[in-house]
């Protein structure tokens, strides 16, 4: 089979020569959870709308449930679900009836709309606050209301936009819960945007960040982290001890060593190995330690590396006007 999500030299631009895609190629494999990071500007949204067919692309080509976005928009459509940052639901409908509006959208038959509603509320802890109004539903409520939506139609690619913003920990962790169970028991494959790092590391297969509209790095999150140089390990010397970076730099795995003052910050990889080396190697020149410690590689330290940028310190989000805009092309192409 090929693979469900597929890019290649693709390229999407605005009037004024505005390249917000930059010759832009990846692929998601079947059943594998994607990560899609980037500061905001980046071309991450505008990506994510090409795939949904929210737009056009200007050139490449981009496949989508091996159908082709730009041939195909309303097939796509049929096979893909889409969980927005924003809500979608309809606040003065209950839970059951936002399912059985979504299942009319998308063509299913009353009868099979009902089966698949009974099911998903259900298996989101929403059957109790089935007949409530959405309005009255907390957050969490409405964010598993979201994702039931997105599923109902049983679709090849569900694409989550920030799914998890806003919600406390607890909440974050239950709705990754549902994902997990759905990607076992569907097949399901997932392209995901999310400003929260450890949910990318701890979820995604596989991910690619964009920056000024081109992929500027692509891999599994431990891959990532090794990109940027391995483990960091940090040797406090005593005050007036002998100069430890000629000896550190002779101990194999050590890649580089930094020393300010009596600081000496060590790139390496396999840290844990290296921390019994390394204090061997001080007292060997009769210099005693301070402190010693060891850190690991971040999503967060790779997105500096690669963006310039810190990721939580980006500008706000999507505006009303764009929120608004998103959800009404896509209600009104999926009619």
């Amino acid at each position: 089979m090929p693979d469900p999500i597929v890019t290649e030299n693709l390229v999407k631009v605005f009037p004024g020569d505005v390249r917000a895609v930059d010759d832009v190629s990846f692929h998601v494999r079947e059943g594998e959870v994607f990560g899609f990071l980037g500061p905001n500007g980046a071309g991450k949204t505008t990506t994510v709308q090409v795939l949904t067919t929210l737009l056009t692309p200007s050139g490449g080509r981009a496949e989508v449930a091996g159908l082709d976005v730009r041939a195909h928009p309303d097939e796509v459509r049929r096979r893909v679900g889409l969980v927005f940052q924003e809500s979608t639901s309809d606040d003065e409908l209950t839970g059951r009836e936002n399912l059985q509006l979504s299942g009319a959208l998308y063509g299913l038959s009353p009868s099979e709309t009902n089966r698949r509603t009974k099911d998903l509320l259900t298996r989101m802890h929403l059957d109790d606050a089935a007949e409530r109004r959405v309005k009255t539903y907390s957050g969490g409520m409405r964010r598993r209301l979201e994702l039931a939506a997105g599923i109902l139609h049983s679709p090849h690619v569900l694409f989550m936009d920030e799914p998890t913003l806003g919600l406390d920990p607890q909440g974050r962790a239950g709705l990754w819960d549902y994902v997990r169970q759905l990607r076992k028991e569907m097949v399901l494959t997932v392209f995901v945007t999310t400003h929260y790092l450890d949910e990318a590391d701890s979820m995604c297969d596989r991910i690619a960040i964009i920056d000024h509209g081109k992929i500027v790095a692509a891999g599994s999150p431990s891959e990532l982290k090794e990109k940027i140089g391995g483990d960091l390990l940090t040797l406090v010397a005593g005050p007036d001890s002998a100069d430890l970076t000629a000896v550190l730099q002779r101990i194999p795995g050590v890649l580089s060593v930094q020393r300010r003052d009596s600081e000496y910050r060590i790139k390496c990889r396999q840290g844990e190995s290296l921390v019994p080396a390394t204090v061997s190697a001080a007292a060997s020149t009769g210099v005693a330690l301070q402190s010693v410690s060891l850190k690991k590689p971040s999503l967060d330290e790779v997105f500096l590396e690669f963006t310039g940028r810190e990721y939580r310190a980006e500008g706000s989000g999507p505006t009303d006007i764009d929120k608004t805009m998103r959800i009404n092309q896509w209600r009104g192409r999926r009619r």
